[in-house]
């Protein structure tokens, strides 16, 4: 029973440090949220079919919050915006 209770003490512990590690790493990201309808409107501007370019762009905007400067290419600029793929392995964002 003593072992029990030791195992027990050990993983509530555990989960409260835890807790605490991610609470931290949440209010440390403290980057500025950026307009992506604008930047959207600008990456989507050329596009032959600018909703759904700009629906996956603000998807992909607020997942990163980043857009890749330009109206195509220029992934490097945001790593996470050219790292998002589909479900087939294509990109998602564009």
């Amino acid at each position: 029973m003593a072992v029990f209770r030791v195992l027990l003490a050990s993983l509530l512990i555990s989960l409260l440090v835890l807790d605490f590690v991610h609470a931290d790493m949440v209010t440390s990201n403290d980057a500025p949220k950026i307009d992506c309808n604008s930047r959207c409107q600008e990456r989507c501007s050329l596009s032959s079919r600018p909703n759904l370019c700009h629906r996956a762009c603000g998807t992909c905007c607020a997942r990163c919050n980043c857009v890749a400067p330009g109206t195509s290419g220029n992934y490097d600029k945001c790593p996470c915006y050219g790292s998002l793929t589909t479900h087939g392995g294509r990109r998602k964002c564009p």
